[in-house]
């Protein structure tokens, strides 16, 4: 049975983390809006509008220990099992989340039957773990029930710097952990790898200092709006022109783990990327850039 793994550095304890992946108070901060967790008794439920399925009643615990939780989940009439933990090694405190069976990297991409859930589903309910326990707001959480897609966040730092890091090959990289390719003006092409192995790339349909908009072959627009007071901007991201009836959730989530990263190299001085490793079958050699 195929298995994925993604896992995330962070500053907090071992202890910290664990208290955010068994405090039912706690989860309904970084992960879900509701949550039950007695775990004597046997119960780890998280259900609502940012979860995959929203029903309650699609998990059901196999064990817990004094460093990790075990669950399964059924999500599509699939039953998955999930790890979520926290570990030290080489001096650094990991958090990692397992899931099996993992769909191939390929229908990940192309989001076949939720595929794309599955893959960033855990990328950026882990990268709002980290900012929760490093005492941070959480960048966003994926809302499965409405229909728009959109996102404001304040970041502190200039409109000017965040139109680098989205715009610069190298520096969205470091923060996104994955290559893109772009030719930085309007009318350009980009893609996330890079534009040899992309037969049908975006199209660069914005770009000044507030503005950067990317149009896809299937039609949809990926727009990033920026309004900079005194050093700190309002970023709002939307993504449109897809199906309303079958938003591209995936892709979303995608982005704002992305993003979430994106806002901690522009305000934390002594950044270092959070993504540690990603295991996931059929995941093409180069693709990603984790440190």
């Amino acid at each position: 049975m195929s298995t994925g793994i993604v896992r995330v550095r962070t500053s907090a304890t071992p202890a910290r983390v664990h208290r955010a992946l068994t405090s039912a108070d706690e989860l309904r901060v970084w992960l879900a809006e509701h949550a039950d967790v007695d775990l004597e008794q046997g119960v780890y439920e998280f259900w609502g509008r940012y979860t995959p399925g929203v029903e309650r009643g699609r998990h059901k615990l196999l064990d817990a220990t004094s460093s990790s939780v075990r669950f399964t989940w059924l999500w599509r009439d699939i039953e998955y099992t999930v790890e979520l933990g926290v570990e030290e090694r080489d001096g650094e405190t990991l958090i990692y989340a397992s899931q099996s069976p993992y769909p191939e990297w390929g229908a990940a991409i192309e989001d076949e039957g939720g595929a794309g859930v599955v893959h960033t589903f855990w990328s950026l309910s882990l990268a709002n773990l980290v900012e929760h326990v490093e005492g941070r707001s959480v960048f966003a959480l994926c809302d499965f029930v409405a229909q728009e897609q959109r996102i404001d966040v304040d970041i502190a730092a200039t409109p000017a710097a965040i139109i680098h890091a989205l715009t610069d090959e190298e520096v969205f990289a470091r923060y996104f952990g994955a290559r893109c390719s772009i030719e930085p003006h309007v009318g350009g092409r980009w893609a996330m790898g890079s534009l040899e192995d992309e037969p049908n790339p975006a199209k660069v349909v914005a770009l000044d200092e507030n503005r950067f908009a990317l149009e896809f072959q299937d039609g949809m627009v990926a727009d990033w709006q920026l309004k900079g007071s005194e050093g700190r901007t309002r970023l709002t991201f939307v993504q449109s022109g897809f199906d309303v009836t079958d938003p591209p959730y995936g892709s979303w989530m995608g982005w704002l783990s992305g993003f979430a990263e994106m806002r901690r190299m522009l305000e934390l001085p002594s950044w270092r990327p959070m993504w540690h490793s990603y295991e996931a079958p059929g995941l093409p050699d180069g693709v990603l850039t984790f440190e």
